[in-house]
């Protein structure tokens, strides 16, 4: 369910970097965890720039990462299954029932 869209920007620099978050009603767990001084300086900084709260920052960092790992993940098993010849295979056998229905 959404709540609320929020936008952020960053002009720091040359680059604009533009966060959108959506608030959903989900259940929020506590976490705790360390971090080396110099990326939570980093993240600090960020979070002020942007005006963000660094647990948000961090969220939306993880969710980006986590997606990114799935994309790896799904490029890795397709590329596995190319050169997979029983795979190929069936693939050849359903393009040509594919062509042969197109034909009727």
């Amino acid at each position: 369910i959404l709540d609320k869209f929020h936008l952020f920007k960053n002009n720091s620099c040359d680059l604009k970097i533009y966060f959108i978050f959506v608030n959903h009603t989900y259940k929020m767990a506590t976490f705790t965890s360390t971090l080396p001084d110099n990326l939570l300086q980093q993240l600090t900084e960020k979070a002020n720039a942007l005006s963000l709260p660094k647990n948000k920052l961090i969220e939306a960092a993880l969710r980006l990462y986590l997606q990114h790992l799935e994309k790896a993940e799904y490029i890795k098993s397709y590329t596995q299954a190319s050169e997979d010849k029983d795979i190929l295979l069936i693939a050849e056998e359903g393009m040509a029932d594919y062509f042969s229905q197109l034909e009727k």
